[in-house]
C-alpha cells in the first residue's frame, strides 16, 4: 500500500545525449531540463513500482518544475523524491536535483497508478482509428 512520505533517489552520470545542445531545448552542453525532467518521473515512477500490484503501472500526467542551476557533461546528478499525497490512483510527489554543488532543480510531480495493458489497449484503439482514415 501506497502512503504519504516514501521516498527514494536515483544517481545519474551526466552523458553527452542529456544535454540542451543534444536534445534541442537549447545550445548549451549541459544537463538539460528535459532530461532533468525525465529523471525525476523515472525517481518517482522506480519509488512505487515495488508497491503496485502485477499489471500495474503509472503515467506522469504534471510537472512542476524550476531548474536552477547548470550542470556539464561527467558530473553526477542525484534525484530525490517523497511521495506527498495519495488520493486513490494519483500520487503526487515533491522532487529535487542536486549536482556536487548543490540544488539544481525542484518542483512536484504528479503521476497516475493505470492498468499498463487497458491503458496500452486505448493506445492502440487510437493509432488504429487514424490509420483506418
Amino acid at each position: 500500500m501506497l502512503e504519504a512520505g516514501l521516498k527514494h533517489s536515483v544517481v545519474i552520470s551526466v552523458e553527452e545525449r542529456q544535454t540542451a545542445a543534444a536534445v534541442g531545448s537549447g545550445g548549451l552542453w549541459v544537463f538539460s531540463t528535459p532530461s532533468m525532467i525525465a529523471l525525476m518521473e523515472r525517481c518517482a515512477r522506480d519509488a512505487i513500482q515495488p508497491h503496485l500490484e502485477e499489471g500495474q503501472g503509472s503515467v506522469g500526467t504534471l510537472v512542476n518544475v524550476r531548474h536552477l542551476a547548470a550542470t556539464p557533461v561527467g558530473l553526477q546528478v542525484r534525484c530525490e523524491c517523497e511521495l506527498l499525497e495519495v488520493e486513490g490512483k494519483h500520487l503526487l510527489f515533491a522532487v529535487r536535483a542536486y549536482d556536487p554543488d548543490g540544488l539544481i532543480g525542484e518542483g512536484q510531480h504528479e503521476r497516475y497508478i493505470i492498468d499498463n495493458d487497458r491503458f496500452m489497449k486505448r493506445a492502440q484503439e487510437k493509432l488504429a482509428k487514424h490509420n483506418a482514415d
